[in-house]
């Protein structure tokens, strides 16, 4: 049995903050802090290379809408690396900080960022209703979704087997998208407990909400950022995940995690 791919501490828990806890719970972020590298860099990465290999179809989309955005976020993320500990970047090719070298393949934007940071990255441009429209995304690390029913949705139909997604928080959202400034990126975070640890979790809406039983032993987060390209006006949706055993959160994280609300929205 493969071993799973955890990270040995949680840095943030939006259930101990009140901010966090009332949907959607976002805050400013420093855009030097973007792009997080944790201590499950090498194994997550690993993963990915292999679900980019074997899934890909699965894992990306990228209609001819968004190509040039997906152009632009490749090209946010290497200004991100350049000033990042571990990664040489080159004329042809980006070295890791766990010494793999990823080809710079800029017909394939996406599939590139999805090589070189722990990040999935969605690309959502406005649309003629006024909303905007899932139009490309690299997904190694679904939780409980796939993009083959989300592509080319607006926000409120990709979210809307979510229960905590009501009405009214789907036009905050839609106005914060809007309101999003390329120099003030935004960040929020989830917790949803887990039976099992698998990283690549899709599920179809017609398979109803994920059971989770009284012996879940892992905590997955993730931490969302909402960042707008300057040229091309669309915003990335990045997300980072984590996995921990209960057993690693913190004394104070444990003690509070029974206000953790299992239909929170992703």
């Amino acid at each position: 049995m493969t071993e799973p791919v955890l990270q040995s501490h949680l840095p943030h828990a939006p259930w101990l903050d009140p901010v966090a806890r009332r949907l959607p719970g976002v805050r400013p972020l420093d855009a030097a802090d973007w792009l997080v590298r944790d201590d499950a860099f090498a194994g997550q990465m690993a993963l990915r290379d292999s679900l980019i290999d074997e899934r890909e179809g699965e894992v990306h989309v990228l209609n001819p809408s968004a190509f040039e955005a997906a152009q632009e976020c490749l090209d946010l993320v290497l200004e991100a690396l350049s000033s990042s500990e571990g990664y040489t970047i080159g004329p042809d090719a980006i070295t890791r900080p766990d010494g793999v070298a990823v080809p710079l393949d800029r017909d394939r934007p996406l599939l590139t960022i999805g090589r070189l940071v722990q990040e999935d990255m969605c690309l959502l441009l406005k649309g003629r209703t006024g909303e905007h429209v899932l139009e490309g995304a690299i997904l190694c690390f679904p939780a409980s979704w796939t993009l083959a029913e989300k592509m080319g949705k607006p926000l409120t139909a990709v979210h809307a087997p979510v229960p905590a997604y009501a009405p009214e928080i789907a036009l905050r959202v839609q106005r914060l998208f809007d309101a999003i400034r390329p120099e003030q990126p935004l960040w929020r975070a989830n917790a949803l407990l887990y039976d099992d640890a698998g990283l690549y979790s899709p599920r179809r809406e017609a398979e109803g909400k994920r059971a989770v039983t009284v012996q879940a032993r892992y905590l997955r987060s993730e931490r969302q950022t909402m960042r707008k390209l300057p040229v091309s006006g669309a915003v990335v949706f990045a997300i980072h995940t984590y996995i921990v055993r209960l057993a690693d959160l913190t004394p104070e994280q444990r003690g509070a995690l029974s206000r953790v609300v299992e239909d929170r929205a992703q």
